[in-house]
């Protein structure tokens, strides 16, 4: 394996455990009774907690929070029919009854962070039970506790009141648990985090790949904030800014990984680990992003691989006129995130449209790259203190962190000055600078901005939808429901309340 953080376990491993002593388990099977017996199995057992993060980052994540918004947008081919589990999220009009939708790709979302929970519980529970170097078990443990808190933080933002799970599900009685408030699921969070931090090593001593102490601050860092906790943020993301182990890329596109280099960088604080080839650790999102029709050879322009294929379907997470808008003149960052590629076989007009370019390195292997997903980038840790500071009255300190985010972007300093423009300012950064990184929903769920920001949004589509990608053909318009359901969480996932008496 390589260095950084690769390994997957079979799920099979965490399906069973010994409910009292008299229970015996045959030792040629493999479950939680027979296979933690050293520090090699608690590593693999963490390192499997840690592999849904690549299926919910190349699959889910950008569409339940960055399409979700006003920074992408789902384009239509009229070729094909309505793929409405896509579409619904990107049209703020998933469907709902009783409290629950029958929406794919939230069920999907659900089932992987609580298939994070229930490895990192699975981990937490018996760790204690074996004996080995204090110092490693403790870096195990904290590295469960952050991926259950940061799964639990998922789960919140997109939810709300969640079943808060902190103990391994050893029977089919204990699977359904009532929701918890969302106060207690942000209580659990911050105590798990608040443990971890101690226990986990820094990014000059841990592998490259595994959370860091800086990463679980920084994460409880953007806990607090989304609790307006301010004073908390400050506190916390100190050490983080003053501790020397991470600075700004010199420049924004030497921020993302590449394909098989750059990863894990001075400017990363923590991202998904991706590896092309055939064991099963590549991404293909990249593809996912891409306006389609696209031929083979539009496509090679953009991968570089040299068995590119065409690809058909329909286009997702395609930036949006607004976010293209929204760099201010001269901002180096517009040129390295978005791109523009010709497809000769588009309906829309013009051809060319716009893709996500930042995550677009070359790679070998058609529909198959390495490129790391950024969490957390040194970058938001600046904003997330520049918010916090501002948001406490501490306004002329944080105008310099925002200014140093302009100047690597080729921007003069800001001229905001009072703490009303300097929050509206970081606000602003925060979306060009952050852009299809999957935070741009949560910034405006957090800030309570879904009408002003989205209401506006869905007129501009209804009014002008060729802007917006539609082809300029009889009946290629949007539905009657766009724009319908701007709720602040996503109803239950309906296959869940199936299992449940509870929602």
């Amino acid at each position: 394996m390589k260095k950084y953080i690769i390994g997957l376990l079979a799920a099979s491993l965490f399906l069973t455990s010994c409910e009292d002593f008299l229970t015996v388990v045959p030792e040629t099977q493999l479950s939680s009774a027979t296979f933690f017996k050293n520090q090699n199995d608690f590593e693999q057992a963490v390192n499997a907690a840690y592999a849904p993060l690549r299926t919910i980052t190349n699959d889910r994540t950008w569409l339940l929070s960055e399409m979700h918004s006003d920074n992408t947008y789902y384009v239509r081919n009229v070729l094909f029919g309505a793929v409405d589990n896509q579409e619904d999220l990107a049209d703020f009009s998933v469907p709902e009854s009783n409290g629950t939708t029958a929406n794919v790709h939230v069920l999907n979302q659900w089932r992987q962070d609580y298939l994070i929970i229930a490895r990192a519980n699975q981990i937490l529970a018996l760790i204690d039970g074996v004996n080995f170097d204090a110092t490693a078990k403790g870096n195990i443990r904290g590295q469960a506790l952050f991926l259950r808190a940061y799964a639990y933080f998922e789960l919140a933002r997109y939810f709300g009141s969640v079943p808060l799970h902190l103990t391994p599900v050893a029977v089919r009685a204990e699977a359904a648990l009532p929701l918890s408030p969302e106060a207690d699921i942000y209580k659990q969070i911050e105590a798990d985090l608040t443990a971890a931090i101690p226990l986990l090593l820094d990014k000059a001593t841990q592998q490259p790949g595994r959370v860091t102490s800086g990463a679980a601050r920084t994460l409880l860092a953007n806990v607090y904030i989304h609790q307006k906790k301010w004073a908390e943020a400050e506190q916390v993301l100190n050490p983080v800014i003053t501790g020397g182990q991470y600075r700004l890329m010199a420049s924004y596109a030497m921020a993302f990984s590449d394909n098989a280099a750059n990863k894990n960088n001075v400017e990363s604080v923590f991202e998904v680990q991706f590896l092309e080839g055939a064991a099963g650790l590549q991404g293909n999102f990249i593809y996912q992003f891409m306006p389609r029709p696209i031929s083979a050879a539009e496509l090679r322009e953009i991968t570089g691989t040299s068995n590119a294929q065409p690809l058909d379907g329909e286009g997702n997470n395609v930036p949006t006129p607004d976010i293209i808008a929204a760099y201010e003149a001269g901002d180096l960052r517009r040129d390295i995130s978005i791109g523009y590629v010709f497809l000769s076989g588009a309906f829309q007009v013009p051809k060319t449209l716009p893709y996500i370019k930042k995550f677009a390195k070359p790679h070998a292997q058609h529909n198959n790259h390495g490129t790391n997903w950024p969490i957390f980038r040194y970058a938001e840790v600046l904003l997330f203190m520049a918010e916090a500071l501002n948001e406490q009255g501490k306004t002329a300190a944080a105008i310099p962190l925002l200014n140093q985010i302009r100047t690597r972007a080729g921007l003069a300093a800001t001229t905001a000055a009072s703490q009303a423009d300097v929050r509206e300012a970081i606000f602003k950064e925060r979306r060009v600078e952050l852009a299809f990184e999957n935070k741009r929903w949560f910034d405006i769920q957090r800030t309570g901005r879904i009408e002003e920001i989205i209401i506006p949004l869905g007129q501009r589509i209804v009014a002008n939808p060729q802007a917006y990608y539609y082809p300029p053909i009889a009946g290629a318009v949007p539905r009657n429901n766009v724009f319908t359901n701007l709720k602040k969480f996503y109803a239950y996932p309906a296959a869940e309340s199936d299992l449940s008496p509870y929602f």
